[in-house]
C-alpha cells in the first residue's frame, strides 16, 4: 500500500498552531526513534497557543513514524473535532482513552503545553513493581517525588479523570500502575526531555535489579539535594538546548515530519 497522502494543513491554521503541529509531529517521531512507541497506541498532545481548551492529538490509525504536522487532529475540551485533514476512506478519528486522559490534564493544568503517555517495555515493567521507581541513579533522583495512579482498567470513563489529576498533582511525571507512564511539560521539548529521562531511569533500574546483587542506596539528604538541582528555578528549563538539536536530527533522518 502506498503512503497516505495528506494535504497540508498549514494554510488552515495560525502560525502559532502550525509551529505547535510541527513540534508535536517531531515529538511523535522522536518517541518512536528512541524506542518508546507502541505501534499506533498511546498519545502525545499539545495545546494550541491562543485557543484556550483546544489541543492537538494523533489520528488513531497512524503509526508514530508516519505522523506529520498536517495529520494531527484538533479537539476542544468537550471532545468535538475542530479540524482534521482528509484521510479519505480511512476517515481516522481519535482514540477515546487519549481524549479522556489528555483533555483532563490540559483543562486542569493550563501551564502545560504537552502531555506524553507511553507503554514502553521499561515503564510498563516498573509500573508493575510494588517498589515503583527507585532513586538508585542520578537520573532516577530527578523523579524522587513521582506520582502513582492505581490501575482502574482501560481509561475510557471520564469518571477516572479526577483521581488521575489528584495523583499527578502539580508534578511533571506519573507512573500509571500496571499500565505505563505519563509526563507533562511547559513546552513539547521539555515534555520529551522528561519522558526520555524517565525511560532511562526505568531501564537502568531493571538492568540493575536483573543482576540479583544488592542495590547501592543514597542518603536521603543527598537524594533531596539532587532532586532540588533538577527543579524549575534551580536550572534552565528542560528542552531549551536539546529541542533545536533534536529537530535538526529529525531533519536529517525523517524530514517529512514537518509536512
Amino acid at each position: 500500500m502506498n503512503d497516505l497522502q495528506i494535504v497540508s494543513m498549514k494554510s488552515r491554521c495560525s502560525e502559532a498552531e502550525w509551529q505547535a503541529r510541527v513540534d508535536l509531529a517531531a515529538c511523535y517521531r522522536l518517541v518512536d526513534h528512541y524506542g518508546m512507541s507502541d505501534m499506533m497506541a498511546n498519545h502525545i498532545s499539545s495545546h494550541v497557543p491562543g485557543e484556550p481548551g483546544a489541543f492537538l492529538i494523533n489520528a488513531y490509525g497512524l503509526m508514530y513514524e508516519e505522523i506529520t504536522a498536517s495529520s494531527l487532529i484538533k479537539l476542544d475540551a468537550a471532545g468535538t473535532i475542530l479540524s482534521k485533514p482528509d484521510f479519505g476512506a480511512l476517515d481516522y478519528g481519535v482514540n477515546r482513552a487519549g481524549y479522556v486522559i489528555h483533555s483532563a490534564v490540559h483543562a486542569a493544568r493550563p501551564e502545560v503545553a504537552c502531555v506524553i503517555h507511553t507503554h514502553s517495555w521499561a515503564s510498563m515493567a516498573v509500573s508493575a513493581l510494588e517498589c515503583g521507581l527507585l532513586p538508585i541513579t542520578q537520573t532516577a533522583m530527578r523523579f524522587l517525588r513521582i506520582g502513582y495512579h492505581d490501575f482502574q482498567g482501560v481509561v475510557l470513563d471520564s469518571a477516572e479523570q479526577a483521581s488521575l489529576l489528584t495523583d499527578l498533582g502539580d508534578s511533571e511525571a506519573l507512573i500509571l500502575r500496571n499500565h505505563g507512564a505519563l509526563v507533562v511539560g511547559r513546552t513539547v521539548g521539555e515534555a520529551f526531555n522528561w519522558m526520555h529521562r524517565l525511560e532511562l531511569a526505568c531501564q537502568t533500574q531493571l538492568a540493575a535489579m536483573a543482576c540479583g546483587a544488592p542495590l547501592a542506596t543514597v542518603p536521603q539528604p543527598v537524594l533531596e539535594a539532587t532532586w532540588n538541582n533538577y527543579q524549575r528555578g534551580t536550572r534552565r528549563p528542560y528542552g531549551l538546548m536539546e529541542w533545536p538539536a533534536l529537530l535538526r536530527k529529525l531533519g536529517r533522518i525523517a524530514p517529512g515530519f514537518s509536512d
